[in-house]
């Protein structure tokens, strides 16, 4: 019988986290890599991705993992729901641009121009929608701003920020319905 490694505890991934965070140690990614890669493989297989586009996924999870690992912060979740909470944004990120049309299912050629009073009641909107931007607390309105424009998900924004992902999306929230009565 071959000798089996054991599986580190809870305490040793945050120390092996801890060593890719301060010190950008290959040998604790690789410990880290060995274990989780094929779990958040078959976590997204189980989600419903196939072999190829869950290893892909896998190995862009683990790449997020040493590109981000100074955003860890072990007092808010352990390293494994660290891991599987990007697994899971990966997963969504996919899904998106899978119902995105492609590029072929586009239309071709030149597009109507609007018509003067549509073009003008665009901009008014445009112009309502910018103050009521403008009016929101700053806190929101930067929150706003990294969903919609940004393209960073709820979950992203809660780990550069540091707070919580239910104040992240009671914000947003917050902000939503102050814009929609602002433009009603």
């Amino acid at each position: 019988m071959g000798k089996e490694e054991a599986t580190p505890d809870a305490g040793e991934w945050v120390r092996l986290m801890l060593r890719i965070r301060d010190e950008r140690d290959r040998a604790a990614f690789a410990a880290l890599f060995r274990h989780f890669a094929p779990r958040v493989k078959g976590f997204l297989m189980k989600s419903g991705a196939d072999a190829a586009l869950a290893e892909e996924c896998a190995q862009d999870v683990m790449t997020t993992l040493w590109n981000k690992a100074h955003l860890f912060d072990p007092s808010r979740a352990s390293v494994a729901t660290w891991i599987f909470t990007i697994a899971r944004n990966r997963r969504i990120d996919l899904l998106r641009r899978d119902r995105r049309p492609e590029p072929e299912d586009l239309p071709w050629g030149p597009e109507a121009e609007p018509d003067q009073e549509d073009a003008l009641a665009l901009q008014q909107e445009s112009e309502r929608l910018r103050a009521a931007l403008k009016a929101l607390p700053e806190a929101q309105r930067e929150l706003i701003e990294r969903a919609y424009w940004g393209d960073v998900s709820h979950s992203e924004i809660a780990a550069e920020t540091g707070l919580p992902l239910g104040t992240i999306k009671s914000r947003i929230r917050l902000a939503l319905d102050r814009l929609r009565h602002a433009m009603k």
